[in-house]
């Protein structure tokens, strides 16, 4: 039987901030200690879609009980939507910081 491994939030997100900042997959892998590769493509892929929520679900939930964001309640919501945006500015000021200008659209 294989084990299966849980990542926290936090683990995921600095797994995002550091491709988004151009680190290797391998490199993320070492550092973080992420076993397999196609985890960190599943994290970017969440991120990419906008289904950063699902970084906060337990281990199997994705799919087995469909619960979303919408199944939240509104305080969870908040909380997860403060925190999505919380990584976002992050994430931002450090493109900011690489490019030295604001991304297009963002002012």
């Amino acid at each position: 039987m294989i084990k299966r491994v849980h990542y926290s939030p936090e683990v995921k997100w600095k797994a995002v901030n550091m491709k988004l900042a151009g680190h290797s997959t391998c490199e993320i892998m070492k550092v973080l200690g992420i076993k397999n590769d196609t985890q960190i493509e599943t994290w970017m892929k969440w991120y990419r879609q906008g289904e950063t929520h699902r970084f906060h679900q337990p281990l199997g939930k994705q799919y087995t009980y469909n619960k979303g964001i919408d199944e939240l309640s509104e305080v969870e919501r908040l909380t997860l939507r403060i925190k999505q945006l919380e990584m976002h500015n992050e994430v931002l000021g450090k493109l900011n910081g690489i490019l030295g200008k604001p991304p297009k659209g963002i002012s």
